[in-house]
C-alpha cells in the first residue's frame, strides 16, 4: 500500500515507519524537519510540510491508500488543540484528494466502558487530573473523525512503554481492554498497521493492551 504517516518522529511513528517499510508498503513520512528521521529505506520518502495547513500536505496525500496519524500532545501541563487541528487539517486534505482510509492514535484511558470498579470509578478519575488537557484534546479530536465521511479507525492504546513488539495483545472494539494498562509502542505501531485494510475496523475504536 502507499501509506502516508504524520507524527513520524514521534516514539509510535518511528516504529510506524520502520514496519511498515518493513513490510514492502512504500511510505510517505511527512514531518516539520527531515534531519530528524535517521531511518532509510528504498520505499521511504521524507518530506517536509506543516499538517496544519491543508494545502501544503495535500501533495503528500493525493494518491495514497491509507494516511495514518500519530502526532501527539506537546505535554500534559496545558491546554491544547494539537491533535484536534492536526487531525481536522489531514482529513480537510484528504477530503480535498478523495483518499478515504485514515487511522489515528488516540488514548483508552479516557474510556471506562468495559473496566471494572475500582479503575472507573478511581484510577481514572485521578488520571485525568493529571492529563485532563491532552485527554480533552483527544476527545475532541475524537468527534471530528466521526463527524468526517473517511473511512476512518481510532486506534486507543493505554500507557505507553519501549518494549519490544511482539505482537501478543488484546484488543477490544469501541470499549477497553479490561484490565489492560499498557503496550508498548512497537506493538501500537503493529495493530495500526494490522488494520490498514481491515474492513470491519472502519468506523470503529479499538483497544489494545497486553
Amino acid at each position: 500500500m502507499r501509506i502516508t504517516i504524520f507524527g513520524a518522529t514521534g516514539g509510535t511513528g518511528k516504529h510506524l515507519v520502520e514496519q511498515a517499510c518493513a513490510a514492502g508498503h512504500q511510505v510517505t513520512a511527512v514531518v516539520r524537519d527531515p534531519a530528524k528521521v535517521a531511518f532509510e529505506h528504498p520505499e521511504l520518502a521524507v518530506v517536509r510540510a506543516d499538517v496544519m495547513d491543508p494545502a501544503d500536505i495535500r501533495p503528500h496525500i493525493a494518491g495514497r491508500d491509507a494516511v495514518i496519524s500519530a502526532i501527539g500532545s506537546p505535554n500534559a501541563k496545558s491546554p491544547t488543540t494539537v491533535q484536534t487541528d492536526s487531525t481536522a487539517s489531514i482529513l480537510e486534505a484528504m477530503g480535498e484528494t478523495e483518499v478515504r482510509r485514515f487511522l489515528v492514535v488516540s488514548n483508552s484511558g479516557m474510556i471506562t466502558d468495559g473496566d471494572g470498579a475500582l479503575t472507573k470509578h478511581l484510577v481514572k478519575p485521578i488520571l485525568w487530573r493529571f492529563l485532563k488537557h491532552p485527554w480533552t484534546d483527544m476527545g475532541h479530536m475524537e468527534e471530528v473523525v466521526r463527524a468526517s465521511s473517511a473511512d476512518w479507525t481510532i486506534i486507543r492504546p493505554p500507557m505507553l512503554t519501549e518494549g519490544p513488539r511482539t505482537g501478543r495483545y488484546r484488543t477490544a472494539v469501541d470499549r477497553t481492554v479490561r484490565g489492560g494498562n499498557k503496550i508498548s509502542r512497537a506493538d501500537l505501531a503493529d495493530c495500526i498497521l494490522r488494520n490498514l485494510s481491515e474492513k470491519t475496523a472502519i468506523h470503529t475504536a479499538i483497544a489494545l493492551a497486553n
